[in-house]
Protein backbone atom coordinates (compact mmCIF):
# COMPACT_ATOMS: atom_id res chain seq x y z
CA UNK A 1 0.00 0.00 0.00
CA UNK A 2 1.37 3.30 -1.10
CA UNK A 3 2.21 5.89 1.55
CA UNK A 4 0.38 8.78 1.78
CA UNK A 5 2.20 12.26 1.64
CA UNK A 6 1.18 15.04 4.26
CA UNK A 7 0.07 18.26 2.37
CA UNK A 8 1.45 21.16 2.81
CA UNK A 9 -0.50 23.68 5.18
CA UNK A 10 -0.33 26.17 1.98
CA UNK A 11 -0.91 25.27 -1.81
CA UNK A 12 -0.46 28.32 -3.35
CA UNK A 13 1.33 30.95 -0.91
CA UNK A 14 1.60 34.54 -2.71
CA UNK A 15 3.95 37.51 -0.80
CA UNK A 16 2.68 40.72 -1.98
CA UNK A 17 6.15 42.72 -1.02
CA UNK A 18 8.62 40.38 -0.68
CA UNK A 19 11.32 41.97 1.70
CA UNK A 20 12.93 41.48 4.73
CA UNK A 21 9.63 39.80 6.17
CA UNK A 22 7.73 38.89 3.43
CA UNK A 23 10.52 37.24 2.04
CA UNK A 24 11.64 35.28 5.42
CA UNK A 25 8.27 34.05 5.91
CA UNK A 26 8.20 32.38 2.45
CA UNK A 27 11.67 30.66 3.30
CA UNK A 28 10.40 29.52 7.14
CA UNK A 29 7.80 28.16 5.14
CA UNK A 30 9.68 26.23 2.73
CA UNK A 31 11.87 25.38 5.35
CA UNK A 32 9.35 23.14 6.51
CA UNK A 33 7.87 21.69 3.84
CA UNK A 34 4.92 23.67 4.38
CA UNK A 35 4.32 25.46 1.32
CA UNK A 36 3.95 24.23 -2.28
CA UNK A 37 4.45 27.21 -4.57
CA UNK A 38 5.22 30.79 -3.55
CA UNK A 39 4.63 33.82 -5.93
CA UNK A 40 5.88 36.98 -5.33
CA UNK A 41 4.47 40.13 -6.37
CA UNK A 42 5.89 43.98 -6.01
CA UNK A 43 7.11 46.86 -8.16
CA UNK A 44 10.79 46.53 -8.21
CA UNK A 45 12.04 43.57 -10.59
CA UNK A 46 15.39 43.80 -9.84
CA UNK A 47 14.15 42.37 -5.83
CA UNK A 48 12.00 40.05 -7.60
CA UNK A 49 14.48 38.30 -9.81
CA UNK A 50 16.97 38.21 -6.58
CA UNK A 51 13.85 36.48 -5.18
CA UNK A 52 13.87 33.86 -7.67
CA UNK A 53 17.56 33.28 -7.80
CA UNK A 54 17.70 33.10 -3.95
CA UNK A 55 14.73 30.66 -4.01
CA UNK A 56 12.61 32.33 -1.99
CA UNK A 57 9.90 32.25 -4.52
CA UNK A 58 9.17 30.08 -7.60
CA UNK A 59 8.42 32.77 -9.91
CA UNK A 60 6.58 36.25 -9.69
CA UNK A 61 4.47 38.95 -11.13
CA UNK A 62 4.12 42.95 -11.08
CA UNK A 63 0.52 42.98 -11.21
CA UNK A 64 -1.31 41.56 -7.98
CA UNK A 65 -4.43 40.93 -9.54
CA UNK A 66 -2.29 38.02 -12.08
CA UNK A 67 -0.40 37.43 -8.97
CA UNK A 68 -3.28 36.07 -6.88
CA UNK A 69 -4.74 33.98 -8.93
CA UNK A 70 -5.41 30.50 -7.27
CA UNK A 71 -4.09 31.42 -4.24
CA UNK A 72 -4.79 29.66 -1.26
CA UNK A 73 -2.91 32.20 1.11
CA UNK A 74 -1.96 35.89 0.53
CA UNK A 75 0.21 38.04 2.91
CA UNK A 76 0.21 41.49 2.23
CA UNK A 77 3.98 42.56 3.37
CA UNK A 78 3.52 46.12 1.44
CA UNK A 79 4.20 49.68 3.61
CA UNK A 80 1.07 50.89 5.57
CA UNK A 81 0.30 53.67 2.32
CA UNK A 82 0.32 50.80 0.00
CA UNK A 83 -2.00 48.48 1.74
CA UNK A 84 -5.41 50.05 0.59
CA UNK A 85 -3.98 50.33 -3.23
CA UNK A 86 -2.77 46.62 -2.94
CA UNK A 87 -6.22 45.43 -1.70
CA UNK A 88 -8.51 46.90 -4.05
CA UNK A 89 -6.08 45.18 -6.65
CA UNK A 90 -6.70 41.93 -5.84
CA UNK A 91 -10.27 42.02 -4.28
CA UNK A 92 -11.77 40.77 -7.33
CA UNK A 93 -9.31 38.25 -8.12
CA UNK A 94 -8.89 36.52 -4.46
CA UNK A 95 -10.14 32.72 -5.23
CA UNK A 96 -12.95 32.05 -3.24
CA UNK A 97 -10.92 29.73 -0.08
CA UNK A 98 -8.20 32.68 -0.35
CA UNK A 99 -7.22 33.66 3.30
CA UNK A 100 -5.71 37.12 3.57
CA UNK A 101 -3.27 38.69 6.46
CA UNK A 102 -0.83 41.64 6.45
CA UNK A 103 2.43 42.26 8.44
CA UNK A 104 1.69 46.15 9.10
CA UNK A 105 2.23 47.51 11.95
CA UNK A 106 -0.47 49.46 12.83
CA UNK A 107 -3.59 47.65 13.17
CA UNK A 108 -6.51 50.37 13.49
CA UNK A 109 -5.62 52.11 9.69
CA UNK A 110 -5.87 48.65 8.04
CA UNK A 111 -8.77 47.79 9.71
CA UNK A 112 -10.17 51.18 8.62
CA UNK A 113 -8.78 50.66 4.85
CA UNK A 114 -10.52 47.13 4.59
CA UNK A 115 -13.12 48.19 5.59
CA UNK A 116 -13.71 50.99 3.10
CA UNK A 117 -12.78 48.96 0.34
CA UNK A 118 -15.10 45.40 1.37
CA UNK A 119 -18.03 48.02 3.20
CA UNK A 120 -17.11 45.74 5.92
CA UNK A 121 -14.59 43.71 7.39
CA UNK A 122 -14.53 40.14 4.88
CA UNK A 123 -14.73 36.37 7.52
CA UNK A 124 -11.21 35.49 5.20
CA UNK A 125 -9.03 38.68 6.42
CA UNK A 126 -7.08 38.17 9.55
CA UNK A 127 -5.07 41.48 10.81
CA UNK A 128 -1.29 39.80 11.91
CA UNK A 129 1.51 41.95 12.76
CA UNK A 130 4.69 40.26 13.34
CA UNK A 131 7.49 41.25 16.44
CA UNK A 132 10.51 41.20 13.90
CA UNK A 133 13.03 42.68 11.82
CA UNK A 134 16.06 44.51 11.46
CA UNK A 135 17.09 47.82 10.26
CA UNK A 136 17.85 45.88 6.38
CA UNK A 137 15.38 45.95 3.66
CA UNK A 138 15.43 44.28 0.64
CA UNK A 139 15.02 40.07 0.08
CA UNK A 140 18.68 39.53 0.58
CA UNK A 141 18.31 40.62 3.74
CA UNK A 142 15.45 38.20 4.54
CA UNK A 143 16.32 34.78 6.25
CA UNK A 144 14.28 31.81 7.54
CA UNK A 145 14.75 31.82 11.40
CA UNK A 146 14.02 35.50 11.29
CA UNK A 147 10.36 35.09 13.34
CA UNK A 148 11.62 31.98 15.77
CA UNK A 149 11.28 32.99 19.21
CA UNK A 150 9.90 36.06 18.34
CA UNK A 151 5.95 37.00 18.79
CA UNK A 152 3.56 37.64 16.33
CA UNK A 153 0.37 39.29 17.34
CA UNK A 154 -2.91 39.20 15.46
CA UNK A 155 -5.77 41.18 15.96
CA UNK A 156 -8.95 38.95 14.71
CA UNK A 157 -12.15 41.18 14.68
CA UNK A 158 -15.73 39.59 15.64
CA UNK A 159 -16.25 38.76 11.80
CA UNK A 160 -13.56 36.69 11.48
CA UNK A 161 -13.63 33.18 10.36
CA UNK A 162 -12.03 31.32 13.24
CA UNK A 163 -10.79 29.16 10.22
CA UNK A 164 -9.30 31.96 8.39
CA UNK A 165 -7.64 33.12 12.13
CA UNK A 166 -6.73 29.60 13.00
CA UNK A 167 -4.52 29.04 9.11
CA UNK A 168 -2.76 31.99 9.79
CA UNK A 169 -1.91 31.26 13.48
CA UNK A 170 -0.62 28.09 12.39
CA UNK A 171 0.93 29.44 9.68
CA UNK A 172 3.01 31.44 11.90
CA UNK A 173 3.16 29.20 14.31
CA UNK A 174 5.43 27.06 11.59
CA UNK A 175 7.91 29.76 11.84
CA UNK A 176 8.74 29.59 15.18
CA UNK A 177 6.95 32.49 16.10
CA UNK A 178 4.50 32.44 19.38
CA UNK A 179 1.71 33.67 18.14
CA UNK A 180 -1.04 35.86 20.77
CA UNK A 181 -4.09 37.31 19.76
CA UNK A 182 -4.75 40.78 20.81
CA UNK A 183 -7.69 43.80 20.55
CA UNK A 184 -6.68 46.34 17.49
CA UNK A 185 -6.52 49.11 19.40
CA UNK A 186 -4.65 47.86 22.63
CA UNK A 187 -1.90 46.95 19.73
CA UNK A 188 -1.34 50.02 18.35
CA UNK A 189 -0.77 51.91 21.86
CA UNK A 190 1.39 48.97 22.90
CA UNK A 191 3.12 49.33 19.61
CA UNK A 192 2.97 52.83 19.89
CA UNK A 193 5.37 53.23 22.81
CA UNK A 194 7.42 50.30 22.53
CA UNK A 195 8.60 50.42 18.92
CA UNK A 196 7.17 52.94 17.04
CA UNK A 197 8.59 55.41 19.81
CA UNK A 198 11.76 54.70 19.76
CA UNK A 199 12.17 54.54 15.98
CA UNK A 200 11.24 58.25 15.94
CA UNK A 201 13.31 59.04 19.44
CA UNK A 202 16.50 57.55 17.10
CA UNK A 203 15.15 59.18 13.83
CA UNK A 204 15.06 62.36 15.31
CA UNK A 205 18.54 62.33 17.22
CA UNK A 206 20.97 61.39 14.77
CA UNK A 207 19.28 63.93 12.33
CA UNK A 208 19.61 66.30 15.07
CA UNK A 209 23.33 65.59 15.81
CA UNK A 210 23.91 65.36 11.55
CA UNK A 211 23.19 69.40 11.85
CA UNK A 212 25.39 70.60 14.35
CA UNK A 213 28.55 72.53 12.98
CA UNK A 214 30.62 69.73 13.99
CA UNK A 215 29.04 66.55 13.74
CA UNK A 216 31.81 64.75 11.89
CA UNK A 217 34.30 64.53 14.92
CA UNK A 218 30.94 63.75 16.92
CA UNK A 219 30.03 60.78 14.84
CA UNK A 220 33.60 59.68 15.07
CA UNK A 221 33.78 59.57 18.41
CA UNK A 222 30.40 58.03 19.11
CA UNK A 223 30.76 54.95 21.40
CA UNK A 224 28.83 51.79 21.68
CA UNK A 225 25.69 52.89 23.25
CA UNK A 226 25.01 55.50 20.32
CA UNK A 227 25.89 53.02 17.85
CA UNK A 228 23.06 50.64 19.43
CA UNK A 229 20.47 53.17 20.22
CA UNK A 230 20.93 54.97 16.29
CA UNK A 231 20.87 51.48 14.97
CA UNK A 232 16.96 51.53 13.82
CA UNK A 233 17.52 55.04 12.18
CA UNK A 234 18.74 52.88 9.60
CA UNK A 235 15.74 51.36 9.13
CA UNK A 236 13.49 51.71 5.52
CA UNK A 237 12.62 56.08 6.05
CA UNK A 238 9.10 55.08 4.08
CA UNK A 239 7.68 52.13 6.26
CA UNK A 240 8.23 54.29 9.35
CA UNK A 241 6.73 57.46 7.95
CA UNK A 242 3.95 55.27 7.08
CA UNK A 243 3.93 53.91 10.71
CA UNK A 244 3.78 57.52 11.87
CA UNK A 245 0.99 58.72 10.23
CA UNK A 246 -1.17 55.72 10.31
CA UNK A 247 -0.83 55.49 14.18
CA UNK A 248 -0.69 58.92 14.90
CA UNK A 249 -2.96 59.33 17.32
CA UNK A 250 -1.34 56.69 19.70
CA UNK A 251 1.74 57.78 18.65
CA UNK A 252 1.24 61.73 19.77
CA UNK A 253 0.07 60.76 23.25
CA UNK A 254 3.43 58.74 23.99
CA UNK A 255 5.43 61.64 22.53
CA UNK A 256 3.39 64.08 24.60
CA UNK A 257 4.44 61.54 27.83
CA UNK A 258 7.83 60.91 26.87
CA UNK A 259 8.11 65.01 26.18
CA UNK A 260 7.19 65.88 29.70
CA UNK A 261 9.01 63.04 31.48
CA UNK A 262 12.07 64.64 29.47
CA UNK A 263 11.21 68.05 30.44
CA UNK A 264 11.16 66.44 34.43
CA UNK A 265 14.52 65.63 33.91
CA UNK A 266 15.95 68.38 32.20
CA UNK A 267 14.45 70.25 35.06
CA UNK A 268 16.16 68.31 37.46
CA UNK A 269 19.12 68.76 35.51
CA UNK A 270 18.90 72.96 35.41
CA UNK A 271 18.29 72.80 39.38
CA UNK A 272 20.94 70.49 40.24
CA UNK A 273 18.50 68.06 41.94
CA UNK A 274 20.64 64.93 41.93
CA UNK A 275 18.40 62.96 44.30
CA UNK A 276 15.42 63.37 41.12
CA UNK A 277 18.45 62.50 38.21
CA UNK A 278 19.63 59.71 40.38
CA UNK A 279 15.75 58.18 41.14
CA UNK A 280 14.87 58.32 37.40
CA UNK A 281 17.79 56.44 36.60
CA UNK A 282 17.62 53.67 39.54
CA UNK A 283 14.17 53.22 38.27
CA UNK A 284 14.96 52.78 34.87
CA UNK A 285 17.66 50.37 35.69
CA UNK A 286 15.54 48.56 37.58
CA UNK A 287 13.07 48.15 35.05
CA UNK A 288 15.11 47.31 32.00
CA UNK A 289 16.95 44.82 34.18
CA UNK A 290 13.58 42.73 34.79
CA UNK A 291 12.60 43.15 31.23
CA UNK A 292 12.22 39.47 29.12
CA UNK A 293 13.69 41.09 25.53
CA UNK A 294 16.09 38.34 24.71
Amino acid sequence: MAEMTAQPLIRRLCVIGVGLIGGSLARALREKGEVAEVVGCGRNQDNLRAAVELGVVDRYDTDPARAVADADMVVVAVPLGAIEPVVRAIVSHLAAEAVITDVGSAKGSVVADIERIYGRIPANFVPGHPIAGTEKSGVEASFATLFQKRRVILTPLAETAASAHQRVKRMWELTGAEVIDMGVRHHDAVLAATSHLPHMLAYTLVDTLARLDDRAEIFRYAAGGFRDFSRIASSDPKMWHDICVANREQLLEMIALFGADLERLAAAIRNDDRAAILNTFERAKRARDNLYLD
